[in-house]
């Protein structure tokens, strides 16, 4: 409506969330753990008997398509929702029954959700003026905090005047001024453009570092989750399906979603049976062998429930084959994308498609034929039934 003011999501955040809080400084040193939380929405399960702990100072980020139920978690780790089952922590103390102004955190939203009648300032300073807090401090953590992100121009200016950049360093800024325990970030690079949020991608980063706050960061961006992470957190349908490293992620999935959801282009899958002649082992995927060591062969056999695999290969452990090597694979060109860094190769092979990552110096002709191998110590093995990583 003309003249009215709408409502501002982040309104529940400044004005009921920490009305109450303590005016003292807290330390920003806290452990969240979940412990078997689950949270239903009807007939739908969010989140499904979830366990995770993110380490003190550690930034964190949950990653999963949409609907996975990473957002979910972090609204119930704000209060912002209630847990059906299981506990909350911060450090030792069960937080699921303590009040949302009482919780210690700050939470920036996709949206950026600054009130956009009020300058940059003042909606940096809205939440600790409801706390009671002198202008003295106010304006100390302020400008302090718009120190930190470059911002100290932008305060006498209103919402609407900035860049999308610039609006979510504002929204940062009223974050960082509350000094909570725990930042919650909840998609805030999804609304920039491809070239901001590279650069905002490690602003981020080195922000969390010098805060030292533990944060927990959600997004829907493999990318993002690979580039900014201490430890990534796969979600899907609900669950945890890996917790590691990026390294971990990337090199050692857990399953086959996990190892299909990270990495451009994707991994390529491909079934296979697997057979022991004599003393070696095979993967026979019908257009073509490969012989595995004998090793490898052993421990796959005694992991798998059923002889059918499924194997995974990243697009740049597929090589193209210049002379003779072990297990060549008749191949046709299909697609050729270059993308400045690399080209993206599609071989035909068979009734399905391989592709393999190459420099850009690799020129191949679509409709050409060719064989490719692939490095067999890459290899990613999962049981076919199951679809979980077996070597």
């Amino acid at each position: 409506m003309k003249g009215s003011v709408s409502k501002n999501p982040a309104e529940d955040m400044d004005e009921s969330l920490f009305i109450e809080a303590s005016k003292e400084k807290l330390s920003s040193m806290v452990k969240v753990k979940l412990e078997h939380v689950t949270k239903r929405f009807g007939e739908t399960v969010a989140v499904n008997d979830m366990n995770l702990t993110i380490k003190d100072r550690e930034l964190a980020v949950v990653v999963g398509p949409s609907g996975c139920g990473k957002t979910t978690t972090i609204r119930l780790i704000a209060g912002l929702e209630t847990v059906d089952s299981g506990k909350i922590y911060f450090d030792d103390e069960v937080i699921n029954n303590l009040p949302i102004r009482k919780r210690r955190i700050a939470m920036v939203f996709q949206d950026y959700a600054l009130y956009p009648h009020m300058t940059n300032y003042d909606n940096m300073a809205f939440g600790l003026r409801n706390l009671g807090y002198s202008e003295q401090e106010i304006k100390h953590r302020i400008h302090r905090a718009a120190s930190i992100l470059g911002i100290e121009h932008l305060l006498k200016r209103k919402p609407k005047q900035l860049s999308g950049g610039q609006q979510q360093r504002v929204a940062l800024g009223r974050a960082i001024v509350r000094e909570p325990k725990v930042f919650l970030w909840d998609e805030p690079l999804s609304n920039l453009d491809a070239k901001m949020r590279v650069t905002m991608r490690a602003e981020l980063k080195k922000l969390q570092r010098r805060l030292k706050t533990t944060t927990i960061h959600v997004t829907h961006d493999q990318l993002e989750a690979m580039t900014m992470a201490d430890r990534v957190v796969v979600m899907h349908q609900g669950s945890v399906r890996q917790v590691g490293t990026p390294d971990q992620i990337y090199d050692h999935p857990a399953d086959t979603f996990v190892a299909g959801f990270v990495g451009t282009p994707p991994i390529n899958f491909i079934r296979c049976s697997l057979n022991e002649r004599k003393e070696t082992f095979v993967l026979d995927a019908g257009e073509f062998q490969i012989e595995l060591p004998s090793k490898m062969g052993k421990t796959i056999v005694k992991s798998v429930t059923t002889s059918e695999v499924l194997i995974g290969i990243r697009p740049e452990d597929v090589k193209i084959s210049s002379g003779k090597a072990d297990n060549p694979i008749p191949a046709r060109v299909d697609v050729v994308e270059p993308v400045g860094s690399d080209n993206f190769i599609h071989f035909k092979v068979g009734k399905g498609v391989i592709v393999a990552k190459t420099p850009p110096d690799v020129k191949i002709d679509v409709g050409s034929r060719a064989n490719i191998t692939f490095d067999v110590n890459k290899i990613h093995v999962f049981d076919g039934e199951t679809e979980k990583a077996v070597f």
